[in-house]
Order: structure tokens, then sequence, then C-alpha cells
């Protein structure tokens, strides 16, 4: 991003408190969250897709960070303590687990998540309270966020998406805006979303993360947690309860110098997970993880580089089209438009194609991979053949996705193998 985006450092950003809701699931991804929550899921090659908006935030100049956990956290837990601790005084990232803070229930809802906390954050004396969902992947600079909300007077802020109606239809929260985007209406996930005034087709869809005055955020907090049947969520029951009477706007998330959507991506499903992995192998990616103006920032271990082996006719290490993080053995296998993970180790004869390859995995002599995504730590046996035949690969215990994606586990391959010796 050099020269595209002015950084507001400024004590807007250093007054506010960022709090990343870290606790979701993320049961689209089926089997790829049985064992860490959807935040602390791969991504890139070296990235866990809660280092984005917690690298959002420190380019931002936002320094003070509280990441809500909830399902499974072990694993983000032991990232974000690894690579996200070294702070100077007054400056952190510290880590907000479900702990029954304020009664016997653990976070009933987004609202309630920050609710629970709300004395933790008190303590820390923001004027601004930005509220961050922690699995998309996006490169943002918050600082502008919080430029235009004081300008508007806003007491809330919600950074939204221009979607086309119907992709929205069903899955986004939707805003209805006046010229002035100042929110008129929201409507959680509707069948028909209301259009954009002026732009017919389009509709503005909320991200998930907001902004509030610190003071004002408290007192909506202490109102929902007495109002009988809210389910304690900030897209059903705070943002539908003050649009009439604050001052709440949308925020559009666009490029300042083209005008165009930066790049923003929810892996929700094992599709998109695949896809948005696949997208970073292209010639020209719209997310630049080269970028060195806004670096994403990670915990990685200190492994050597990858190497390849083997030059000759009957076996050769190459990849191409291909990204291969540290630690990788390419040892006489062929690899064509995947994304390798850290220590992959591709045994000879083996041919990986099109494929998504998680950390320390080995794919056997003679295996062949097409269309995969491979969980942490797998060993494919030698010779075995997946994502050619969607029936075989149903057959042999793997899932395979409706647009042909196979996902295959540790788990998953043991079973294989027991099955099969």
């Amino acid at each position: 991003m050099p020269n595209k985006y002015d950084r507001h450092i400024s004590n807007l950003t250093k007054d506010t408190y960022a709090l990343v809701l870290a606790g979701g699931r993320g049961s689209r991804l089926f089997e790829l969250t049985d064992v860490r929550a959807k935040p602390a899921v791969y991504f890139g090659g070296k990235f866990r897709i809660i280092d984005f908006p917690l690298s959002n935030c420190i380019n931002s100049g936002i320094n003070r960070v509280g990441i809500a956990t909830q399902y499974k956290s072990h694993s983000l837990i032991r990232h974000i303590s690894r690579g996200w601790g070294s702070f100077k005084a007054k400056e952190f990232v510290e880590i907000l687990p479900a702990s029954q803070q304020t009664g016997d229930d653990w976070y009933m809802g987004t609202a309630d998540a920050v609710y629970q906390n709300m004395e933790i954050i008190r303590s820390h004396n923001p004027k601004y309270i930005l509220i961050l969902s922690g699995d998309h992947v996006y490169r943002m600079d918050y600082g502008s966020l919080i430029a235009e909300h004081v300008a508007n007077k806003a007491d809330m802020t919600v950074c939204c998406l221009e979607v086309d109606t119907e992709e929205a239809a069903g899955s986004f929260g939707v805003m209805t805006v006046d010229p002035e985007n100042k929110v008129v209406a929201f409507d959680e996930k509707p069948d028909q979303p209301n259009e954009m005034p002026g732009k017919p087709g389009q509709c503005l869809a909320s991200m998930g993360n907001y902004l509030f005055d610190a003071d004002f955020l408290f007192n909506q907090l202490l109102k929902d947690v007495v109002t009988e049947g809210s389910s304690r969520d900030f897209g059903h029951d705070i943002i539908p309860s003050i649009i009439k009477e604050h001052n709440v706007f949308a925020y559009s998330f666009k490029d300042p110098d083209s005008d165009n959507q930066p790049y923003w991506r929810d892996v929700g499903t094992l599709d998109s997970f695949w896809e948005a992995n696949m997208e970073l192998v292209t010639p020209d990616p719209q997310l630049d993880l080269y970028d060195t103006s806004w670096p994403i920032w990670t915990y990685q271990e200190q492994l050597p580089p990858a190497k390849f082996i083997f030059d000759n006719d009957e076996r050769r290490g190459m990849a191409v089209d291909s990204t291969v993080s540290g630690g990788c053995i390419i040892s006489g296998s062929t690899i064509r438009r995947s994304l390798l993970y850290s220590s992959v180790h591709a045994h000879s004869y083996s041919v990986i194609e099109e494929s998504v390859l998680l950390h320390g995995s080995h794919v056997g002599e003679r295996a062949k991979l097409k269309r995969v995504i491979l969980d942490s730590k797998c060993n494919v046996p030698e010779g075995l053949v997946i994502g050619y035949d969607r029936e075989q690969d149903i057959a042999n215990g793997f899932r395979v996705t409706d647009k042909g994606i196979t996902l295959v586990t540790k788990d998953m391959l043991d079973s294989y193998v027991q099955k099969n010796s």
C-alpha cells in the first residue's frame, strides 16, 4: 500500500481500544475447525486468520488490543502468546478468555463478550472502542474509520462493504442509509436487501466491525443486559435498538484513490478457504503479502529455507506457480499451482496440483493430490490418489464439497490406513 493510505496515527488511534471477537467455531469449515477456532485457522502459507485484524490494528497505530476467546482456544492462545507478546509499556495484546466475569454464563453473543469484559476495558480509559471480527482476511486502516466517526459526531459507526444485493441476501446484515450515510434502518440477513441511494443492485453489508464512543457503548450494554428476550448480540439487538434515537453511521470500506472495493474475504467455507488461498499463487493477487508498507505480523518458527532436490528425467523436485514456505523439502516431487505451509515434505514421484497443504504434512512417494485441502500433520500414504475420483474419495472417508474440493485430516487418514491395513 505505498503512498495509498494516509495513516491517521494520532491521538484518535492512541485513545482507541480494540477488542477482537475470536471465539467463533466456524462450523462450515467442518473438520478443519475440530481442533481450533476459526480465527486460528491457517491462511496464506504462514499466517493465521486472526493475524490480519491484529496487524491492521498495529499498522493503524492502535496498540491496546484485547482478544475475546471461547471455542477451542488453546492453539489460538498459544499463537498469540508466542507471536504478539513483545510490546512497550502501556501497549499490549491481551487475551480475554470466556471466564464468567459477570455471572454463570459463557459469552452468549457478540455484545455479551464485550459486556463481560467491560470493567477490564474501562480500566484502560479509552475514548473509543473498536469491535472487530476475528475471522476475516483483509487490510484496513482503522485510523480513517475513526477520523470519519469523529467528524460525523457519531455514537456508533458500522464498517460496511458495498456488495450485490443477490450476494448479500440471507448472508449479511444490511444497512439502509440516507445521503449522508446515517443509518436509518438495519436488517439482519434479509432476503431482499435495501439498495444504496443512487446505486441500484448494490447494498451496504456489515463487515462485523463496529466503532463506538466508549461511554455510549457502556451505557448501551448496561441497558441490553436488563432487556428481556435480548440475544446479547450487536446485529440482532444493539444496532436495531439505537438507530432511531442516536447517531449511527455507515463507513464504506473503499480504496481512497480508486473508489474500488479493497480485498476482503470471509473464508468461512471449505470452498472459499481453498479459493482464497489459490488466489495467492496467481501472478498478481489482489492481496499482496509482499507489500512491506503494510506488513502482516505473525509468529513463525525459525526454519531453514525450502529445499528442492533431485533433477533428472525420472524425478525432479520442482514447484511452478506455487508458494512454498520455509522448512519444506520437495524431494523429487512436482508441485503445480499449490500453496505449501511450513515443514511440508513431498516425497519422490508424487504430484501435487491446485492444493493447499497445511504445516507439517508428508506426502508419500507416488501419491497424487488435486484440489485438496490437507490439514496439518497429515501423512499421505505411498501411492494414494486423492481428488481425482469423487466417489472414491468419499468411500475413503474424506470430505468432498459440492465444488469438488476434498478435505483430508489426520484422523481421516488414520481411519483410512486402519481400514486398508
